[in-house]
């Protein structure tokens, strides 16, 4: 019997998805927030002027840490991943979030499966690691292992919500590497400090060695911030990608 005929709906996959909803984001707003401080009402003029002849206050503001005038945009972004990416996620608290709910509506069977580029080993102490590549046995062996183990969970689940068992109950069973699905909001400022911790650079001032499933994530948020606002990410690649 295949492993999935009980279930034909069970989905595996190793990417993610990250799309950005809407956005009001310009290199612009920079500029006229910051200006605010010594023009008052006269950096008004500044709302829809060219903002590459101010790109020198930019790298300024960078720099400097001068973080708020990067605080007046605003992106969303719609982002479908394992559980485990968002409880890491949420750790960044300067945003707003919105998931779905496992209490409102059945979950779907859509769960996370390395790819073979996924670093499989760890070596060294802690704070003194590195993730190296797995054999093909023990590659083998997680994905087998993490199909058989979702695959029963969400024959348990199944089997609670179809006696009558109320959904909140029943996702008790389902695993952290289940696909949820959800909306984040963040400016500028909080995206860049999100970027700083969630992704691994060379020339980082400040290295950060991220889970790989959340670097996921954050390079395909940062692709739409390099678009949206290249003036403003030149600037935080130069100061070596720390944030403001």
């Amino acid at each position: 019997m295949s492993e999935t005929q009980n279930y034909p709906d069970i989905v595996f996959r190793d990417d993610v998805t990250v799309e950005l909803v809407k956005s009001s984001a310009n290199d612009a707003d920079v500029i006229w927030a910051a200006r605010v401080s010594t023009a008052g009402e006269q950096s008004l003029e500044e709302i829809n002027e060219d903002p590459s002849r101010s790109a020198g206050l930019i790298n300024y503001l960078a720099r400097e840490r001068h973080g708020s005038p990067f605080e007046h945009t605003s992106m969303t972004f719609f982002i479908s991943a394992p559980i485990f990416v968002f409880r890491e996620f949420m750790r960044h608290r300067i945003a707003s979030y919105n998931e779905e709910s496992g209490r409102y509506r059945e979950l779907k069977p859509v769960f996370y499966i390395p790819n073979k580029e996924r670093k499989l080993v760890q070596t060294g102490k802690t704070g003194h690691y590195v993730f190296v590549d797995g054999t093909d046995e023990q590659f083998k062996v997680t994905v087998e292992a993490m199909k058989d183990t979702y695959i029963l969970a969400y024959q348990n689940y199944k089997k609670m919500l179809d006696v009558g068992v109320a959904r909140e109950v029943a996702r008790a069973v389902l695993p952290v590497a289940l696909y949820s699905s959800m909306y984040v909001t963040m400016n500028a400022r909080a995206l860049m400090n999100f970027l700083s911790l969630r992704t691994s650079r060379e020339g980082s001032h400040f290295p950060s060695y991220p889970q790989r499933e959340i670097e996921m994530v954050a390079e395909k948020m940062e692709a739409h911030f390099a678009r949206l606002m290249p003036i403003t990410y030149a600037a935080f690649e130069k100061s070596g990608r720390v944030a403001p």
